[in-house]
């Protein structure tokens, strides 16, 4: 048999490739027409299922349509929709419920169907995880319509469905999502900010899930999901807005004290875990405003809040404000509480974006009028100090801090001025002088002796090169006619304020000509002298070339 010529060969096969294109105009009108295809496949499947018993067959079918076999990358969410309004009917209906006295055969049915919609919620979940955001959105709406349905009309499920059935799987999905910030945010403010029933249940599941150890991304997220519910109810609030219908006659979810114990286990677990130092401060930011309201035991914060005031800088100062909280209101016993306060006055602090609020409780701390006059002058003495070297902007507030003090504890103005009497010790005094009696490294407040020293770093500041802090200075030294400065008035200086504030005003005459190089040195680097010199060097320069040799 003869073979055949390549040319026929080639020519049959050209002919070939040259059918088989189809242009993109009508492969659109064929996908369109499959897709239209499916989902009148889909409407039929499901009215048979409403029709007759003998159609639920169809129910696996739709699931298999899901196309979540191997991943859930491109789901069929018109499939989806279709079966949570078929198993919603059927949950209704009764027809998942079994019952003691319902025939062998009805038991059989009603086992099969839960079966099937614990795969449509299994297949519900894995979109939660592997899908993109717009299927996620409308998996997690399809879920949540799942369980008002077993949570409405099925006895024993209503619990059993947040606690360990498809709500803990959303949950789970919801901290797993990562970055997706969007699916996180939807949960929270459709569903945990909007019914109190969710969020109660929201609460169980961060404390059960913050039990084991996690990872620092899992434990930010855990955060922001508990901050980002609303405050603590008040003792007086009414629970009236639930997801669920029935949730009304669980004495739990009606209960202050029950959502508050819920939300002071969740938090607990977080505060408990291995959270990184970032993480700290941003729990101690939140702590008084966030925290604090959901505990009905706020002394099991004690523990997180005295390790934090142990770690030092930063994050000893944003724990104050919680643990002044425990003293104050809960009677909490911290004997070395004056003593670590005085600790964090470190020339870090003035520098610190915290300043403010480090002044502004500090400022509480030391309004007492019991406190003993040898405690206040330390802190007056250590702030004074630490002035000589401080910005212009924590300089401000420094000096009206030591004026209230002095104005309310008068016993310590001694400070300001001490009359000598006897003439030979002034004599001796004035020509020699004295040391300060002031002991900068003792730890204990109460032993540094600053009741006998004097306030001289004020009146050093006097002459300081900025106006503003020389003007502010000077109040020391005038009659104390005032009674309290608002030290709000002086907390936002900043360099940039400053400088904003000196631009923007008008141009002033000056009083006194300020002091300039007028004279342009001739050399500076350089040890030639020129002829017209007379060979003198004389220039402004000749100290810097008299350091250094140059060539």
């Amino acid at each position: 048999m003869p073979a055949p010529t390549v040319g026929a060969t080639s020519s049959k096969k050209r002919k070939s490739l040259k059918e088989s294109v189809v242009p993109s105009s009508k492969r659109r009108v064929v996908a369109e027409d499959d897709s239209a295809d499916v989902m009148a496949e889909v409407s039929r499947l499901e009215e048979q299922i409403a029709e007759s018993r003998k159609y639920y067959n169809n129910i696996a079918k739709l699931i298999s349509m899901l196309n979540v076999d191997k991943n859930a990358v491109n789901p069929n969410l018109a499939v989806a929709v279709s079966l949570c309004r078929v198993f919603s009917r059927l949950i209704a209906g009764g027809d998942l419920t079994e019952t003691n006295r319902a025939a062998e055969n009805e038991k059989i049915i009603a086992a099969w169907l839960k079966e099937r919609c614990r795969e449509y919620q299994k297949a519900l979940s894995a979109i939660l995880r592997e899908s993109d955001t717009s299927a996620k959105l409308t998996a997690l709406t399809l879920c949540m319509r799942m369980i008002n349905e077993r949570a409405t009309h099925m006895p024993g499920e209503d619990t059993q469905v947040w606690l360990s059935g498809l709500f803990k799987n959303i949950i789970e999905a919801v901290v797993e999502a990562g970055d997706d910030e969007t699916l996180r945010s939807e949960f929270i403010e459709k569903f945990a900010k909007a019914y109190e029933d969710v969020r109660y249940y929201t609460f169980v599941q961060i404390a059960d899930i913050a039990q084991t150890e996690r990872s620092t991304e899992t434990l930010s997220i855990l955060i922001s999901m508990l901050s980002a519910c609303d405050a603590a109810p008040s003792p007086e609030h009414e629970f009236k807005t639930f997801y669920v219908k029935s949730s009304k006659k669980n004495k739990k979810l009606v209960s202050v004290n029950s959502h508050k114990k819920r939300a002071q286990d969740a938090w607990l677990a977080v505060l408990q875990n291995n959270i990184s130092e970032s993480q700290r401060k941003t729990l101690l930011r939140i702590m008084v405003h966030n925290i604090e309201p959901w505990f009905s035991r706020p002394e099991l914060l004690m523990d997180f809040l005295t390790d934090s005031y142990n770690v030092g800088g930063a994050t000893s100062l944003l724990a104050l404000s919680g643990l002044f909280y425990l003293i104050q209101e809960k009677n909490l016993d911290y004997p070395q509480f004056y003593q670590k306060l005085y600790s964090l006055l470190d020339p870090d602090l003035l520098h610190s974006k915290h300043r403010s609020r480090f002044f502004r409780l500090m400022n509480t701390f030391l309004a007492s009028t019991h406190l003993p006059a040898a405690l206040i002058a330390s802190f007056m003495k250590r702030l004074a100090r630490l002035a000589l070297t401080a910005p212009p902007a924590a300089i401000v507030v420094i000096v009206p801090f030591i004026y209230n003090l002095l104005k309310t504890h008068p016993t310590c103005t001694l400070m300001l001025h001490r009359v000598v009497r006897d003439e030979e010790t002034k004599a001796e005094l004035e020509a020699e002088g004295m040391d300060d009696p002031f002991d900068a490294e003792e730890p204990d407040p109460t032993r540094t002796n600053a009741i006998g020293s004097s306030l001289w770093e004020i009146h050093s500041l006097q002459h300081h090169y900025h106006p503003n802090v020389a003007a502010i200075a000077r109040i020391i030294s005038e009659q104390f006619t005032k009674q309290f400065y608002n030290l709000e008035d002086f907390l936002d200086y900043t360099y940039q304020g400053m400088v904003q504030a000196e631009l923007g005003t008008e141009e002033k005459p000056m009083k006194r000509i300020p002091v300039i190089e007028y004279h342009i040195p001739k050399r500076i680097f350089t040890n030639r002298l020129l002829e017209e010199d007379g060979g003198v060097d004389t220039a402004p320069g000749s100290l810097v070339r008299g350091l250094w040799d140059f060539p």
